[in-house]
């Protein structure tokens, strides 16, 4: 089955419709989000091949959808470590980071160090609204990553890249290929140039949210808040 893809305004404004006439708030659609990044790393990176998880998150929602997936895989079992060098103000994300550290999940400000004993990193710096070049302290995580031998699982787009055009031409991240990617909502246009395993998180998309994008809603396995596709979309 070819899924159709969902272009940065259209996610945006499926989101907005979420809210609305969805009835959803942030934080429900956040938490949902970081759930299903969540099973992903946990399908990717079963306990028995190593615990130990890195989530590199952003300043916007983005980086939240990491807060919330490394809460769940502490639950799990896993060990992460918070990189989170742009906090904001945002009360609910300063949430987010209170409920990891009364977890006593660790923030750490040395990345590269920190990604020298993971099994695994979350990218959750930069999602399907990003544009323009990235600056630091993202370009040198995103270079780091690129040519680290861990797996990276992506959160709905590989950080850096065009949501529209894939990886950019020059610059940080010209080369970074994740292994994994958990498109939310939908697949993104990007999809056509990502080459790792891909799943799709969004067990929470109504039947006439879906109909009125033109999306669809895959067939989830019992209580999973994933699904994994295999095959590229085509564009909505």
């Amino acid at each position: 089955m070819n899924f159709k893809t969902l272009s940065a305004k259209n996610a945006a404004a499926l989101d907005r419709d979420l809210m609305s006439t969805g009835a959803f708030s942030l934080d429900q659609l956040m938490e949902l989000a970081g759930v299903s990044v969540s099973q992903a790393v946990h399908r990717l990176q079963p306990l028995s091949k190593g615990k130990n998880i890195l989530v590199a998150c952003g300043p916007g929602n983005n980086g939240g959808d990491g807060l919330v997936a490394a809460r769940h895989l502490w639950h799990y079992g896993y060990q992460p470590t918070i990189y989170y060098p742009k906090q904001t103000s945002n009360e609910l994300y300063q949430r987010l980071a209170t409920q990891l550290k009364n977890l006593n999940i660790p923030f750490t400000n040395d990345f590269h160090s920190a990604l020298q004993s993971t099994n695994h990193v979350v990218d959750a710096i930069f999602g399907f609204s990003f544009a323009g070049e990235v600056r630091e302290p993202f370009s040198a995580i995103i270079e780091a990553l690129t040519t680290a031998s861990i797996p990276v699982t992506s959160v709905d787009a590989p950080s850096s890249w065009n949501i529209e055009d894939g990886p950019p031409l020059s610059g940080a991240g010209k080369d970074f290929h994740p292994a994994a990617l958990v498109s939310l909502t939908a697949p993104k246009p990007l999809i056509k140039h990502f080459k790792g395993r891909h799943f799709l998180g969004g067990r929470f998309v109504t039947p006439s949210i879906a109909e009125k994008y033109d999306i669809e809603v895959p067939n989830y396995e019992g209580v999973d808040q994933i699904v994994e596709l295999h095959c590229n979309g085509q564009d909505l």
